[in-house]
This record gives C-alpha cells, sequence and structure tokens, in this order.
C-alpha cells in the first residue's frame, strides 16, 4: 500500500471503526495496535439505537446484526423486591430509525469492521506494534513503534489516537487527563445462567447496594455478561473468591452457574483537555472514561468516530479547512462533559450508590409511569441520542 495519510493507533472497536470510515472515503490508512490480536476481555457489548445509523452508513451493521442479535426489552430490576420495571423499545417504532439495540461483544464488533477493512488495498493493520515515539511538524507526523520486536518509522498526515485511557499518543501530545477515578474496581463477568428464568430482560440494570450491577445477554447460548463493582483495595489476586460471593448473594439459594471469564478494571470519570494538538486527534477512551453504566462509554467513542472519520477525510481530500478538527475537539468535549459523563453518573448512583430507600422508590415510581406511556417511555429510553453531535460538513454524516 501507499504511504498513509493517516495512523490510526489502537485496534480496539473505535479505532477499526474510524479506520474503516477513512478508507470508505478514499483515506489510506494504518492502525498500529500493541496487541498480538484483536483483545478478547469483557467489555462493552450493547449498542443503542442511536448508534446503530452510524455503522449502517459504514455498511457493518447487517454483519454486526449477524454476529450478534437485536434486544427490544430491557428493566430496571429492583432487587429488594424482586420486581422488573420493564421497557419495549418497540416504543421508537415510527419516531427513531431503528426501534431496537444489538448486542455484542465489543471485540466482535472489532472483527467485523477489521474484515470490512482489510478489503481496502489502501489500508493496513500492524498487530504486536507498541508505539514508542510521536513526533509532528507543519506538515506530517512521525511515528516509531517496535513491530515484532523491530523498530519501524512511519509517517502520516495525522494520527488518531484511540489506544485507551492510558493513551500514549495522548501523553506525547501533552494534554491533560481531568477528572476523577472511582474508588470502586469493577468486575465484568461472562456466565451461563438462564436469568430469564428469574424475570430479567435482555437488558437489565439491577438496583441494589450490595448486589446491583448491569446484566445483559451476550449471545444465543444463555451466555450473559453481569457487571458489577468492589472496593478497589481489595487484592486483586482474591478476585475470583469475591466473585463466587457475589453470584451467591445475587443468585437464589443452591444456583449453578459457569463462570466464562472475568476482568477487573478501574474508571474514571475523566477528559482530554483537548481532542486536538495539532496533527495529533483523540478519540474514544484516548479522549475521555466513563464508568459503563449505562452503554456510554464504547457509545461516545462510536459518536467520536463518525464525525471525525468524516471531518477528517474531507481536510484530507481538501475540501474542508483543516480548522473543522478544532470544532470537532470542542464539539465531542462537551457533549462528553454536559451528557455523557453526567449521564453514565446518574446510572450509576441509582444501581450502586444509592442506599437511601426513599429515593429508591421515588425513582422507580419515576420509572413505573414512563414504562406505561410511549412518550414518557421514549424519554426514558433516549440514552444514547442526546450523546450524538451532527456533521461538521453540514451533511447526513454523523447526524443520521
Amino acid at each position: 500500500m501507499k504511504q498513509p495519510q493517516v495512523i490510526v493507533v489502537g485496534a480496539g472497536p473505535v479505532g477499526l471503526v474510524t479506520a474503516l470510515g477513512l478508507a470508505r472515503r478514499g483515506v489510506a490508512v494504518t492502525v498500529l495496535e500493541r496487541a498480538q490480536d484483536i483483545v478478547r476481555s469483557p467489555r462493552a457489548m450493547v449498542y443503542h439505537n442511536g448508534v446503530l445509523p452510524g455503522l449502517a452508513e459504514l455498511g457493518i451493521l447487517d454483519d454486526v446484526e449477524k454476529a450478534g442479535f437485536r434486544v427490544t426489552d430491557l428493566a430496571f430490576w429492583d432487587h429488594a423486591n424482586r420486581e422488573a420495571v420493564r421497557f419495549d423499545l418497540g416504543v421508537f417504532e415510527g419516531h427513531e430509525p431503528y426501534a431496537y439495540n444489538v448486542h455484542l461483544g465489543q471485540d466482535r464488533l472489532a472483527d467485523v469492521a477489521l474484515d470490512h477493512l482489510r478489503r481496502y488495498s489502501d489500508s493496513e493493520v500492524v498487530f504486536n506494534a507498541l508505539v514508542t515515539d510521536v513526533t509532528q511538524d507543519a506538515g506530517s507526523v512521525s511515528v516509531s513503534a517496535f513491530v515484532d520486536g523491530h523498530l519501524r518509522a512511519y509517517r502520516a498526515d495525522y494520527v488518531v489516537a484511540t489506544e485507551g485511557a492510558s493513551s500514549s499518543v495522548r501523553t506525547a501530545a501533552g494534554l491533560g487527563f481531568d477528572g476523577t477515578t472511582w474508588p470502586e474496581r469493577f468486575i465484568a463477568t461472562n456466565v451461563r445462567y438462564d436469568f430469564r428464568s428469574l424475570g430479567y430482560a435482555d437488558s437489565t440494570l439491577v438496583v441494589d447496594p450490595v448486589v446491583g450491577g448491569v446484566i445483559a445477554r451476550v449471545d444465543e447460548s444463555d451466555l450473559w455478561r453481569v457487571t458489577y463493582h468492589e472496593d478497589s483495595s481489595l487484592p486483586m489476586e482474591t478476585v475470583p473468591s469475591r466473585i463466587a460471593a457475589f453470584f451467591a448473594g445475587l443468585l437464589p439459594a443452591g444456583a449453578s452457574y459457569e463462570l466464562v471469564q472475568y476482568s477487573p478494571y478501574t474508571m474514571h470519570q475523566r477528559t482530554a483537555s483537548s481532542y486536538r494538538a495539532g496533527r495529533l486527534l483523540l478519540a474514544g477512551d484516548a479522549a475521555h472514561v466513563t464508568n459503563p453504566i449505562g452503554g456510554l462509554g464504547l457509545t461516545g467513542g462510536l459518536f467520536d468516530s463518525y464525525v471525525l472519520s468524516e471531518a477528517l477525510a474531507a481536510v484530507l481530500a481538501g475540501t474542508a479547512d483543516g480548522e473543522i478538527l478544532d470544532e470537532y475537539s470542542l464539539r465531542r468535549r462537551d457533549a462528553f462533559l454536559d451528557y455523557g459523563s453526567p449521564r453514565a453518573t446518574q446510572f450509576k448512583t441509582l444501581v450502586f450508590d444509592t442506599t437511601d430507600r426513599a429515593e429508591v422508590d421515588k425513582t422507580l415510581d419515576v420509572l413505573r409511569a414512563a414504562a406505561t406511556d410511549p412518550e414518557a417511555a421514549r424519554r426514558q429510553l433516549r440514552v444514547s441520542q442526546p450523546y450524538r453531535t451532527p456533521s461538521l460538513l453540514g451533511g447526513a454524516g454523523s447526524d443520521s
């Protein structure tokens, strides 16, 4: 392939979707990923209906749905009373382009995006590539990376960093990452158990200060994602024993389940001071991180990607001024600060942190009323739409 116009650092779903968005617009792109393959640890897996138009525009929604499945039933589960307050995304029929969410592990989304990206001759994905240095001048960016243990040099017009909260590109750009770190450690587990037999919806927020969390069906084989939290001061090496204790409190006495996989991680509410430093651009967790309750982490990264890939391709084609990338930084950062982070924090507070039963009942009463009123239900279920920002080019683009 010819010299890349853009180097994307990080082959997670945001990086590969960004690269695909660029390649589809004729941009030569190279993706550098430090891991040897797509990372398979349990993370995001719920794609709100608001992000689906962007996947359709990229030409991958059909494959995403084939790999995953549609979900229309959601619930808030009051663990103390074993009550499910249920919602049906069917209320969006005639009001939104898609009246369902899609469930699919984020690694599988990355698989689909990678498969489509490899169909473009001017795209390249390099695994086992550890970026060690990033420098820029007025006309280009130079990237040094150890690839299979050998130092290689790359040059491009722009670099897009999507390699997570510990982004080396963000550090090289001298951009701050202000915010807070939660005192809890989040534990994402994949387990086999028939949660539907207990009355859980395919996507459920469990409201309880002890066993609160997110329970969502991963596939058709009764594999479920259960994400909960614990005190981060507890030893990491004894996480497995505490997983057993958590499920003993969550499930009926004597219930048998299979723990397939688990992944502990620290969560933050943080954002970079800017999503642009010259020819270095940030998206996804490299730009902002939030707790996972409500599914707004990857959602925000995909909305970044839709806007950025369209705008950056236009800059490279000479049909948009480079200052449009400053507008990308401003709008997407404001979206995180004004909606993404506060909304995720509201979800976390309800699920984990509210110990006053009267407050819980007050919130659940609002949800019960909304569940029986289609317009109120639509307002409650529009989780991702307010996080979306329109195309910077004035076209359909990211506003589709």
